[in-house]
């Protein structure tokens, strides 16, 4: 009768203790969950999300937060060049939400650029948005193209100047060289032997001359003529 009371005595006491260690079982692993949700749910790189937009003729850099929990991150963007970083763009602080929120860098970015986009949130998120946002291969301000070039215009001949009354009047004749050289009233005279041929061409008497001359030569000639018959007949008689 002892033993079998002993043992009605041990038995509860077994089944609590297993009862316990259950218990202890799963908190342990509710614990392990809601730590390792709790994490998930605080911030994660996949929550981040950047775009290169327009707005308008001008270039932009967005960057999207839907971490629910609005944990406080701080973004940078970076401009790279062959693998480095050529300058930093901006830097702000974005706390997320479950519909999103989204902060703008004014970047006037070239087409088919690189930018690399960090995030830190302490102490979980510290690292980058992969992959490097790539800008889109247009430009958001297209480049004015040069205007045709036309050809210069003819210049329009401008009319000459009129001339005074000085100049249009018609030049008056030089003097010849006697003229110019001799004084006026004294005329030379024609030099000794000069016969009167320059005045010929201008003399009207030169006619009339010429024709008492004939006159005179076939009076000369009748006589002669007259003489030589009256000798003949005297020879005869």
């Amino acid at each position: 009768m002892a033993v079998l009371s002993v043992s009605r005595r041990t038995a509860p006491r077994r089944t609590v203790a297993r009862s316990l260690r259950v218990l202890g079982v799963v908190s342990a692993s509710a614990a392990l969950a809601l730590g390792a949700s709790g994490n998930a749910l605080a911030c994660n790189i996949n929550e981040f999300s950047a775009e290169a937009k327009c707005d308008g003729d001008k270039g932009v850099i967005t960057v999207t937060d839907v971490d629910p929990a609005g944990v406080p991150a701080t973004v940078t963007v970076y401009l790279q060049n062959n693998g480095a970083d050529a300058k930093k763009v901006g830097e702000q602080v974005v706390k997320g939400s479950r519909e999103g929120t989204t902060i703008t860098f004014a970047e006037e970015w070239k087409p088919n650029a690189e930018y690399r986009i960090h995030v830190k949130a302490t102490p979980y998120v510290d690292e980058d948005i992969k992959p490097n946002l790539v800008t889109p291969a247009t430009a958001c301000k297209k480049e004015e193209e040069p205007p045709a070039s036309t050809p210069p215009a003819t210049p329009t001949p401008s009319a000459s100047p009129s001339k005074s009354a000085e100049e249009t009047a018609t030049p008056a004749p030089e003097p010849s060289q006697s003229e110019s050289t001799t004084p006026a009233g004294n005329a030379p005279a024609p030099a000794a032997g000069d016969s009167n041929l320059a005045e010929t061409g201008a003399n009207s008497s030169t006619g009339l001359i010429a024709g008492i001359a004939a006159a005179l030569v076939v009076a000369g000639g009748g006589a002669v003529f007259f003489g030589m018959r009256r000798r003949g007949a005297k020879t005869d008689s």
